[in-house]
Protein backbone atom coordinates (compact mmCIF):
# COMPACT_ATOMS: atom_id res chain seq x y z
CA UNK A 1 0.00 0.00 0.00
CA UNK A 2 1.28 3.45 -0.87
CA UNK A 3 1.88 5.71 2.16
CA UNK A 4 -0.29 8.82 2.21
CA UNK A 5 2.92 10.79 2.79
CA UNK A 6 4.22 9.64 -0.62
CA UNK A 7 1.06 10.86 -2.33
CA UNK A 8 1.48 14.25 -0.67
CA UNK A 9 5.22 14.73 -1.11
CA UNK A 10 5.68 13.12 -4.56
CA UNK A 11 2.27 13.64 -6.12
CA UNK A 12 3.46 13.94 -9.72
CA UNK A 13 5.68 10.86 -9.42
CA UNK A 14 2.74 8.82 -8.17
CA UNK A 15 0.40 10.08 -10.88
CA UNK A 16 2.99 9.44 -13.61
CA UNK A 17 3.60 5.94 -12.28
CA UNK A 18 -0.09 5.09 -12.15
CA UNK A 19 -0.53 6.41 -15.68
CA UNK A 20 2.28 4.07 -16.82
CA UNK A 21 0.08 1.26 -15.59
CA UNK A 22 -2.86 2.59 -17.55
CA UNK A 23 -4.84 3.50 -14.44
CA UNK A 24 -7.73 5.72 -15.60
CA UNK A 25 -8.19 9.12 -13.93
CA UNK A 26 -5.02 8.63 -11.87
CA UNK A 27 -4.80 12.34 -11.05
CA UNK A 28 -8.40 12.40 -9.78
CA UNK A 29 -7.84 9.29 -7.65
CA UNK A 30 -4.76 10.76 -5.99
CA UNK A 31 -6.49 14.12 -5.49
CA UNK A 32 -9.48 12.40 -3.86
CA UNK A 33 -7.22 10.66 -1.34
CA UNK A 34 -5.35 13.86 -0.48
CA UNK A 35 -8.64 15.76 -0.16
CA UNK A 36 -10.01 13.10 2.18
CA UNK A 37 -6.82 13.24 4.22
CA UNK A 38 -7.19 17.03 4.44
CA UNK A 39 -10.67 16.49 5.88
CA UNK A 40 -9.25 13.96 8.36
CA UNK A 41 -6.57 16.41 9.44
CA UNK A 42 -9.14 19.19 9.87
CA UNK A 43 -11.35 16.94 11.99
CA UNK A 44 -8.32 16.07 14.11
CA UNK A 45 -7.47 19.74 14.60
CA UNK A 46 -11.04 20.46 15.63
CA UNK A 47 -11.03 17.53 18.04
CA UNK A 48 -7.71 18.64 19.56
CA UNK A 49 -8.92 22.23 19.95
CA UNK A 50 -12.17 21.14 21.57
CA UNK A 51 -10.31 18.77 23.89
CA UNK A 52 -8.02 21.60 24.98
CA UNK A 53 -11.05 23.76 25.76
CA UNK A 54 -12.70 20.90 27.66
CA UNK A 55 -9.54 20.27 29.69
CA UNK A 56 -9.23 23.95 30.57
CA UNK A 57 -12.90 24.14 31.54
CA UNK A 58 -12.62 21.01 33.69
CA UNK A 59 -9.72 22.55 35.56
CA UNK A 60 -11.72 25.75 36.09
CA UNK A 61 -14.67 23.79 37.48
CA UNK A 62 -12.49 22.53 40.33
CA UNK A 63 -11.42 26.03 41.23
CA UNK A 64 -15.00 27.33 41.21
CA UNK A 65 -16.15 24.53 43.47
CA UNK A 66 -13.37 25.29 45.95
CA UNK A 67 -14.43 28.96 45.92
CA UNK A 68 -18.01 27.94 46.63
CA UNK A 69 -19.27 29.29 43.31
CA UNK A 70 -21.50 26.29 42.64
CA UNK A 71 -23.78 27.96 40.07
CA UNK A 72 -20.85 29.00 37.87
CA UNK A 73 -19.35 25.51 38.22
CA UNK A 74 -22.59 23.86 37.14
CA UNK A 75 -22.87 26.17 34.13
CA UNK A 76 -19.32 25.28 33.14
CA UNK A 77 -20.11 21.57 33.55
CA UNK A 78 -22.90 21.99 31.05
CA UNK A 79 -20.47 23.62 28.62
CA UNK A 80 -18.02 20.72 29.08
CA UNK A 81 -20.81 18.27 28.37
CA UNK A 82 -21.54 20.05 25.08
CA UNK A 83 -17.82 20.09 24.27
CA UNK A 84 -17.59 16.33 24.85
CA UNK A 85 -20.40 15.75 22.37
CA UNK A 86 -18.62 17.96 19.86
CA UNK A 87 -15.35 16.10 20.49
CA UNK A 88 -17.08 12.77 19.85
CA UNK A 89 -18.55 14.09 16.62
CA UNK A 90 -15.10 15.30 15.48
CA UNK A 91 -13.52 11.96 16.49
CA UNK A 92 -16.20 10.04 14.60
CA UNK A 93 -15.62 12.17 11.51
CA UNK A 94 -11.88 11.62 11.79
CA UNK A 95 -12.35 7.83 12.01
CA UNK A 96 -14.75 7.94 9.08
CA UNK A 97 -12.19 9.77 6.96
CA UNK A 98 -9.46 7.36 8.02
CA UNK A 99 -11.63 4.46 6.86
CA UNK A 100 -12.35 6.20 3.56
CA UNK A 101 -8.62 6.81 3.00
CA UNK A 102 -7.84 3.14 3.71
CA UNK A 103 -10.53 2.03 1.25
CA UNK A 104 -9.12 4.30 -1.45
CA UNK A 105 -5.44 3.52 -0.81
CA UNK A 106 -5.94 -0.25 -0.88
CA UNK A 107 -7.19 0.01 -4.47
CA UNK A 108 -4.09 1.83 -5.72
CA UNK A 109 -1.34 -0.39 -7.16
CA UNK A 110 2.35 0.18 -6.54
CA UNK A 111 4.19 2.95 -8.34
CA UNK A 112 6.51 1.46 -11.00
CA UNK A 113 10.26 2.01 -10.85
CA UNK A 114 11.42 4.87 -13.06
CA UNK A 115 12.95 2.43 -15.61
CA UNK A 116 9.60 0.78 -16.27
CA UNK A 117 8.08 1.84 -19.57
CA UNK A 118 4.45 2.71 -20.08
CA UNK A 119 2.46 0.01 -21.86
CA UNK A 120 -0.88 -1.74 -21.99
CA UNK A 121 -0.08 -5.44 -22.38
CA UNK A 122 2.58 -8.12 -22.82
CA UNK A 123 3.19 -6.84 -26.33
CA UNK A 124 4.79 -3.74 -24.82
CA UNK A 125 7.29 -5.62 -22.62
CA UNK A 126 11.03 -5.14 -23.24
CA UNK A 127 13.26 -8.08 -24.20
CA UNK A 128 16.40 -7.66 -22.09
CA UNK A 129 18.37 -10.77 -23.08
CA UNK A 130 18.12 -14.26 -24.61
CA UNK A 131 20.05 -17.48 -24.00
CA UNK A 132 20.40 -20.83 -25.73
CA UNK A 133 19.53 -22.23 -29.11
CA UNK A 134 16.00 -23.15 -30.12
CA UNK A 135 16.02 -26.90 -30.79
CA UNK A 136 15.15 -28.39 -34.15
CA UNK A 137 12.70 -31.24 -33.59
CA UNK A 138 12.28 -34.38 -35.62
CA UNK A 139 9.48 -34.63 -38.17
CA UNK A 140 7.01 -36.44 -35.92
CA UNK A 141 7.48 -34.15 -32.90
CA UNK A 142 4.37 -33.49 -30.82
CA UNK A 143 3.19 -30.94 -28.25
CA UNK A 144 3.36 -32.02 -24.62
CA UNK A 145 -0.35 -32.78 -24.33
CA UNK A 146 0.14 -35.55 -26.88
CA UNK A 147 3.44 -36.73 -25.39
CA UNK A 148 1.98 -37.21 -21.92
CA UNK A 149 -0.65 -39.54 -23.36
CA UNK A 150 1.89 -41.39 -25.48
CA UNK A 151 4.10 -42.13 -22.47
CA UNK A 152 1.25 -42.26 -19.91
CA UNK A 153 2.92 -39.88 -17.45
CA UNK A 154 0.20 -37.25 -16.81
CA UNK A 155 -3.55 -37.91 -16.86
CA UNK A 156 -5.91 -34.97 -17.36
CA UNK A 157 -9.02 -37.08 -17.84
CA UNK A 158 -8.54 -38.80 -14.50
CA UNK A 159 -8.09 -35.38 -12.93
CA UNK A 160 -11.42 -34.25 -14.41
CA UNK A 161 -13.10 -37.34 -12.97
CA UNK A 162 -11.75 -36.83 -9.46
CA UNK A 163 -11.56 -33.02 -9.19
CA UNK A 164 -12.32 -31.15 -12.40
CA UNK A 165 -10.48 -29.52 -15.28
CA UNK A 166 -7.04 -28.18 -14.44
CA UNK A 167 -6.21 -30.77 -11.74
CA UNK A 168 -4.10 -33.45 -13.47
CA UNK A 169 -2.70 -36.68 -12.04
CA UNK A 170 1.05 -37.24 -12.44
CA UNK A 171 1.96 -40.91 -12.82
CA UNK A 172 5.07 -43.05 -12.97
CA UNK A 173 7.98 -41.17 -14.50
CA UNK A 174 5.78 -38.07 -14.69
CA UNK A 175 5.41 -38.05 -10.89
CA UNK A 176 9.11 -38.77 -10.44
CA UNK A 177 10.00 -35.91 -12.78
CA UNK A 178 7.86 -33.56 -10.68
CA UNK A 179 9.57 -34.66 -7.48
CA UNK A 180 12.99 -34.45 -9.10
CA UNK A 181 12.41 -30.85 -10.22
CA UNK A 182 11.16 -29.81 -6.78
CA UNK A 183 14.18 -31.34 -5.03
CA UNK A 184 16.58 -29.91 -7.62
CA UNK A 185 15.16 -26.40 -7.21
CA UNK A 186 15.23 -26.60 -3.40
CA UNK A 187 18.78 -27.91 -3.31
CA UNK A 188 19.99 -25.20 -5.68
CA UNK A 189 18.31 -22.50 -3.58
CA UNK A 190 19.92 -23.74 -0.39
CA UNK A 191 23.32 -23.74 -2.12
CA UNK A 192 22.61 -20.07 -2.95
CA UNK A 193 22.04 -19.22 0.73
CA UNK A 194 18.26 -19.53 1.02
CA UNK A 195 16.75 -21.10 4.15
CA UNK A 196 14.07 -23.67 3.36
CA UNK A 197 10.66 -23.32 4.99
CA UNK A 198 7.57 -25.45 4.52
CA UNK A 199 4.64 -23.06 4.93
CA UNK A 200 0.89 -23.71 5.24
CA UNK A 201 -1.07 -23.79 1.99
CA UNK A 202 -4.05 -21.93 3.44
CA UNK A 203 -4.00 -18.33 4.65
CA UNK A 204 -6.32 -16.01 6.53
CA UNK A 205 -7.65 -12.74 5.20
CA UNK A 206 -4.99 -10.68 6.97
CA UNK A 207 -2.23 -12.57 5.16
CA UNK A 208 -3.89 -12.09 1.78
CA UNK A 209 -4.17 -8.38 2.51
CA UNK A 210 -0.57 -8.17 3.74
CA UNK A 211 1.02 -9.23 0.44
CA UNK A 212 -1.58 -7.55 -1.76
CA UNK A 213 -3.61 -10.48 -3.08
CA UNK A 214 -6.63 -9.00 -1.32
CA UNK A 215 -8.69 -7.26 -2.38
CA UNK A 216 -7.01 -7.20 -5.82
CA UNK A 217 -7.25 -10.94 -6.60
CA UNK A 218 -10.13 -11.96 -4.37
CA UNK A 219 -12.06 -13.65 -7.18
CA UNK A 220 -9.01 -15.55 -8.42
CA UNK A 221 -8.40 -17.46 -5.18
CA UNK A 222 -10.20 -20.51 -3.84
CA UNK A 223 -12.01 -19.69 -0.61
CA UNK A 224 -13.14 -22.04 2.17
CA UNK A 225 -16.21 -20.19 3.43
CA UNK A 226 -16.75 -22.25 6.58
CA UNK A 227 -13.30 -21.43 7.97
CA UNK A 228 -12.73 -18.14 6.12
CA UNK A 229 -9.42 -19.36 4.71
CA UNK A 230 -7.94 -19.02 1.23
CA UNK A 231 -5.91 -21.60 -0.68
CA UNK A 232 -2.61 -19.94 -1.53
CA UNK A 233 -1.95 -18.75 -5.11
CA UNK A 234 1.81 -18.85 -4.41
CA UNK A 235 4.19 -19.61 -1.54
CA UNK A 236 5.13 -15.92 -1.57
CA UNK A 237 2.05 -15.21 0.53
CA UNK A 238 2.64 -17.39 3.62
CA UNK A 239 6.43 -17.00 3.50
CA UNK A 240 6.35 -13.19 3.34
CA UNK A 241 3.64 -13.09 6.01
CA UNK A 242 6.03 -14.81 8.41
CA UNK A 243 7.32 -11.27 8.92
CA UNK A 244 3.99 -9.46 9.28
CA UNK A 245 4.02 -7.09 12.29
CA UNK A 246 7.71 -7.90 12.86
CA UNK A 247 10.34 -5.34 13.85
CA UNK A 248 13.71 -6.55 12.57
CA UNK A 249 17.23 -5.40 13.38
CA UNK A 250 19.80 -4.57 10.68
CA UNK A 251 21.76 -7.63 11.82
CA UNK A 252 18.79 -9.84 10.86
CA UNK A 253 19.19 -8.90 7.20
CA UNK A 254 19.28 -10.01 4.49
CA UNK A 255 16.53 -12.59 4.89
CA UNK A 256 16.43 -15.25 2.16
CA UNK A 257 13.76 -17.96 2.28
CA UNK A 258 12.77 -20.69 -0.16
CA UNK A 259 9.72 -22.91 -0.02
CA UNK A 260 7.91 -25.50 -2.08
CA UNK A 261 4.11 -25.59 -2.12
CA UNK A 262 1.26 -26.57 -4.36
CA UNK A 263 -0.44 -23.42 -5.65
CA UNK A 264 -4.11 -22.88 -6.42
CA UNK A 265 -5.63 -20.42 -8.87
CA UNK A 266 -9.16 -20.33 -10.16
CA UNK A 267 -8.05 -18.73 -13.45
CA UNK A 268 -11.66 -17.78 -14.11
CA UNK A 269 -12.34 -17.03 -17.76
CA UNK A 270 -9.20 -18.77 -19.05
CA UNK A 271 -9.76 -20.70 -22.25
CA UNK A 272 -8.26 -21.33 -25.68
CA UNK A 273 -5.17 -22.98 -27.13
CA UNK A 274 -2.81 -20.88 -24.98
CA UNK A 275 -4.03 -22.64 -21.83
CA UNK A 276 -4.05 -26.18 -23.22
CA UNK A 277 -2.38 -29.02 -21.34
CA UNK A 278 0.12 -27.86 -18.72
CA UNK A 279 0.14 -24.27 -19.93
CA UNK A 280 -2.35 -23.21 -17.26
CA UNK A 281 -3.67 -25.23 -14.33
CA UNK A 282 -5.83 -24.68 -11.26
CA UNK A 283 -3.33 -26.59 -9.10
CA UNK A 284 0.38 -26.67 -9.77
CA UNK A 285 3.69 -27.04 -7.94
CA UNK A 286 6.15 -24.21 -7.48
CA UNK A 287 9.33 -23.43 -5.60
CA UNK A 288 9.40 -19.80 -4.48
CA UNK A 289 12.26 -17.60 -3.30
CA UNK A 290 11.60 -14.60 -1.04
CA UNK A 291 13.99 -11.92 0.16
CA UNK A 292 13.69 -9.07 2.65
CA UNK A 293 16.32 -6.40 2.13
CA UNK A 294 17.42 -2.93 3.11
CA UNK A 295 15.87 -0.37 0.71
CA UNK A 296 19.24 0.64 -0.76
CA UNK A 297 20.06 -3.03 -1.55
CA UNK A 298 16.81 -4.22 -3.07
CA UNK A 299 17.52 -3.54 -6.74
CA UNK A 300 20.92 -5.22 -6.51
CA UNK A 301 19.12 -8.18 -4.93
CA UNK A 302 16.57 -8.19 -7.77
CA UNK A 303 19.33 -8.51 -10.36
CA UNK A 304 20.92 -11.32 -8.32
CA UNK A 305 17.59 -13.17 -8.14
CA UNK A 306 17.10 -12.77 -11.88
CA UNK A 307 20.57 -14.19 -12.56
CA UNK A 308 19.90 -17.05 -10.15
CA UNK A 309 16.70 -18.08 -11.95
CA UNK A 310 18.48 -17.82 -15.29
CA UNK A 311 21.14 -20.14 -13.90
CA UNK A 312 18.48 -22.77 -13.17
CA UNK A 313 17.18 -22.57 -16.73
CA UNK A 314 20.71 -22.90 -18.08
CA UNK A 315 21.29 -26.03 -15.99
CA UNK A 316 18.07 -27.45 -17.42
CA UNK A 317 19.38 -26.59 -20.90
CA UNK A 318 16.23 -24.66 -21.78
CA UNK A 319 16.46 -21.69 -24.19
CA UNK A 320 14.96 -18.62 -22.55
CA UNK A 321 14.56 -14.88 -22.74
CA UNK A 322 14.28 -12.22 -20.04
CA UNK A 323 11.58 -9.56 -20.26
CA UNK A 324 11.21 -6.37 -18.26
CA UNK A 325 7.49 -5.86 -17.89
CA UNK A 326 5.80 -2.64 -18.92
CA UNK A 327 3.54 -0.75 -16.54
CA UNK A 328 0.34 -2.29 -17.86
CA UNK A 329 1.54 -5.89 -17.55
CA UNK A 330 3.03 -5.74 -14.04
CA UNK A 331 1.39 -7.24 -10.99
CA UNK A 332 -0.56 -5.00 -8.61
CA UNK A 333 2.16 -4.94 -5.94
CA UNK A 334 5.28 -4.81 -8.11
CA UNK A 335 7.61 -1.87 -8.69
CA UNK A 336 9.74 -3.79 -11.21
CA UNK A 337 9.31 -7.30 -12.62
CA UNK A 338 11.45 -9.52 -14.81
CA UNK A 339 9.73 -12.43 -16.53
CA UNK A 340 11.68 -15.45 -17.73
CA UNK A 341 10.14 -17.25 -20.69
CA UNK A 342 11.34 -20.57 -22.11
CA UNK A 343 10.85 -21.52 -25.72
CA UNK A 344 8.46 -24.40 -26.31
CA UNK A 345 9.68 -25.94 -29.57
CA UNK A 346 6.60 -28.02 -30.34
CA UNK A 347 4.20 -25.15 -29.64
CA UNK A 348 6.62 -22.70 -31.27
CA UNK A 349 6.08 -20.00 -28.69
CA UNK A 350 7.48 -18.58 -25.48
CA UNK A 351 6.07 -19.71 -22.13
CA UNK A 352 6.45 -17.70 -18.93
CA UNK A 353 8.04 -19.84 -16.21
CA UNK A 354 9.15 -17.24 -13.67
CA UNK A 355 8.45 -13.73 -12.46
CA UNK A 356 11.01 -12.02 -10.24
CA UNK A 357 9.78 -8.82 -8.62
CA UNK A 358 10.84 -6.01 -6.31
CA UNK A 359 7.89 -4.62 -4.37
CA UNK A 360 9.96 -1.95 -2.66
CA UNK A 361 8.07 -0.97 0.54
CA UNK A 362 4.57 -1.58 -0.88
CA UNK A 363 4.05 -4.95 0.83
CA UNK A 364 6.06 -3.94 3.89
CA UNK A 365 3.72 -1.01 4.49
CA UNK A 366 0.73 -3.37 4.52
CA UNK A 367 2.61 -5.94 6.59
CA UNK A 368 4.01 -3.36 9.02
CA UNK A 369 7.39 -4.97 8.35
CA UNK A 370 10.00 -2.59 9.68
CA UNK A 371 13.60 -2.32 10.76
CA UNK A 372 14.78 -0.64 13.94
CA UNK A 373 18.09 1.21 14.09
CA UNK A 374 20.22 1.96 17.15
CA UNK A 375 18.80 5.48 17.34
CA UNK A 376 15.31 3.90 17.69
CA UNK A 377 14.21 5.07 14.24
CA UNK A 378 11.87 2.64 12.48
CA UNK A 379 11.60 2.39 8.69
CA UNK A 380 9.97 0.09 6.14
CA UNK A 381 12.00 -2.65 4.49
CA UNK A 382 11.79 -3.90 0.89
CA UNK A 383 10.38 -7.29 -0.11
CA UNK A 384 11.18 -9.34 -3.22
CA UNK A 385 10.10 -12.69 -4.55
CA UNK A 386 10.53 -14.96 -7.54
CA UNK A 387 9.41 -18.26 -9.02
CA UNK A 388 12.37 -20.62 -8.90
CA UNK A 389 10.63 -22.31 -10.56
CA UNK A 390 7.00 -23.00 -11.47
CA UNK A 391 6.80 -26.60 -12.69
CA UNK A 392 4.01 -27.00 -15.28
CA UNK A 393 5.51 -25.01 -18.13
CA UNK A 394 9.02 -26.18 -17.25
CA UNK A 395 7.76 -29.75 -17.62
CA UNK A 396 5.96 -28.87 -20.86
CA UNK A 397 9.13 -27.38 -22.33
CA UNK A 398 11.36 -30.23 -21.12
CA UNK A 399 9.05 -32.79 -22.71
CA UNK A 400 8.72 -30.95 -26.00
CA UNK A 401 12.28 -29.71 -26.45
CA UNK A 402 13.95 -33.01 -25.49
CA UNK A 403 11.77 -35.41 -27.45
CA UNK A 404 13.48 -37.81 -29.82
CA UNK A 405 12.20 -40.82 -31.82
CA UNK A 406 13.53 -43.00 -28.97
CA UNK A 407 11.91 -41.05 -26.14
CA UNK A 408 12.26 -37.91 -24.05
CA UNK A 409 15.78 -37.27 -22.81
CA UNK A 410 16.33 -35.92 -19.29
CA UNK A 411 18.82 -33.03 -18.83
CA UNK A 412 22.07 -34.12 -17.17
CA UNK A 413 21.47 -31.94 -14.08
CA UNK A 414 18.23 -33.79 -13.33
CA UNK A 415 19.36 -37.39 -13.81
CA UNK A 416 20.70 -37.75 -10.23
CA UNK A 417 17.24 -36.71 -9.05
CA UNK A 418 15.06 -38.72 -11.47
CA UNK A 419 17.11 -41.90 -11.43
CA UNK A 420 16.53 -42.31 -15.17
CA UNK A 421 17.85 -40.53 -18.27
CA UNK A 422 14.95 -41.05 -20.67
CA UNK A 423 11.17 -41.35 -20.69
CA UNK A 424 10.14 -44.04 -23.15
Amino acid sequence: MLPIQLLREETEKVITGLEKRGIPNASDKVAAIIETDDARKQAQLVANDLQAKANAASGEIGKLMKEGNKDAAEALKAEVSVLKEQIKAADDLMKQKEAEIAELLVLLPNVPCYVVKAGKSAEDNEIMSTWGEIPTLHADAQPHWELIKKYDIIDFELGVKVSGAGFPFYKGKGARLQRALINFFLDEAMKAGYMEVQPPIVINKESGYGTGQLPDKDGQMYYATEDELYLIPTAEVPITNMYRDVLLKPSDLPIKNVGYTPCFRREAGSWGAHVRGLNRLHQFDKVEIVQIRQPEESYTALEEMSEYVQGLLQKLELPYRVLRLCGGDMGFTSALTYDMEVYSAAQQRWLEVSSVSNFESFQANRLKLRCKTEDKRNYLLHTLNGSALALPRIVASLLENNQTPEGIKIPAALIPYTGFDIIN
